[in-house]
């Protein structure tokens, strides 16, 4: 986020995390960390104790930005689940974006299956009517086995329904899978029933991540001792392809272009979904290059 002075007016904890397409919108840090944190790939939140910060930390960033935030046109609300806040936090939070950034034309946030689940249809409704235009919602997996291995909490269904609710109130939905994530015995597995689960969602927006086993995770700790294998960069390609292959969308843009991947993908489904599958095709024929470890990151 850029403003017009330095950010000091911010009462940031911790390392921030927002989605790539929120990169000049203004952090609002309104919880820390995630309220589940024990997924067995994710490092992001490990440092931090899960907790929603106090109302008047939050007036006091609404403030700074209000002075020096005029150039950003949208608000971002940290962090890992933020909107498994109250709904009365919530209805001040937005309430209070409309009347002192009024210039801001959307709100965003990340969500898990358990913080929309605590929200009824009329509250997810009311946030729509507030000013909360896109859930960013972390699904990782479609294959129920890869869920409960990774400890997401949460079961395909359970994913597929939460996921509906954010639509049928009219926010839009941005939904995150991560390819590599079944290892390399259940690669082609993974990626059929993420792609099934993506057709019957039917998001506005999938971002499609490629793994990067991170240290000192438990996914970490199980590659380090030989338990996990997964793919290499070819192995991701074919995942990726049949990823796509099975995913049905009635007019979504799947992205695959996160510095985790080896092949940036930008497509529109389902019209550009023949010329994405003849490119992953080409670029395993080695006829397309790919992007060099030393150049991939989280």
């Amino acid at each position: 986020m850029e403003c017009s002075a330095e950010p000091t007016g911010f009462h940031y904890v911790g390392n921030l995390i927002r989605p790539p397409s929120e990169a000049d919108s203004i952090l609002i840090q309104a919880t820390v960390g995630c309220s589940h944190n024990k997924c067995s790939f994710c490092c992001t939140y490990r440092d931090k104790r899960f907790a929603i910060k106090d109302q008047a930390i939050l007036e006091s960033d609404l403030r700074f930005a209000e002075k020096y935030c005029r150039r950003q046109s949208r608000v971002f609300i940290m962090d890992g689940d933020a909107l498994i806040m109250p709904m009365p936090r919530w209805e001040w939070l937005l309430g209070e974006i409309q009347r002192r950034l009024p210039w801001v034309t959307r709100v965003g946030a990340y969500a898990n299956a358990k913080g929309v689940s605590l929200k009824s249809d009329a509250d997810l409704a009311r946030l729509k009517e507030l000013g909360l235009g896109i859930v960013y919602y972390g699904v990782e997996s479609g294959d129920a086995d890869v869920l409960k291995a990774v400890n997401k909490g949460s079961s395909p269904q359970k994913l597929i329904t939460q996921g509906k609710r954010i639509k049928a109130a009219g926010i839009r939905l941005s939904v995150t899978v991560l390819v590599g994530l079944g290892g390399v015995e259940g690669s082609l597995k993974h990626a059929r029933a993420t792609g099934e689960l993506l057709s019957e969602m039917d998001p506005d927006f999938v971002g499609a991540l490629t793994l990067m086993p991170i240290p000192g995770t438990p996914l970490g700790d199980e590659v380090l001792a030989g338990r996990f294998r997964h793919p290499d960069k070819l192995g991701m390609l074919r995942e990726l392809r049949e990823m796509i292959a099975s995913t049905h969308l009635s007019g979504g843009l799947f992205y695959a272009n996160h510095a985790s991947n080896y092949l940036p993908i930008r497509a529109r489904l389902p019209q550009d979904k023949e010329r994405t599958l003849a490119l992953i095709d080409a670029a395993l024929g080695g006829k397309v290059g790919l992007k060099p470890e030393w150049l991939r990151a989280l």
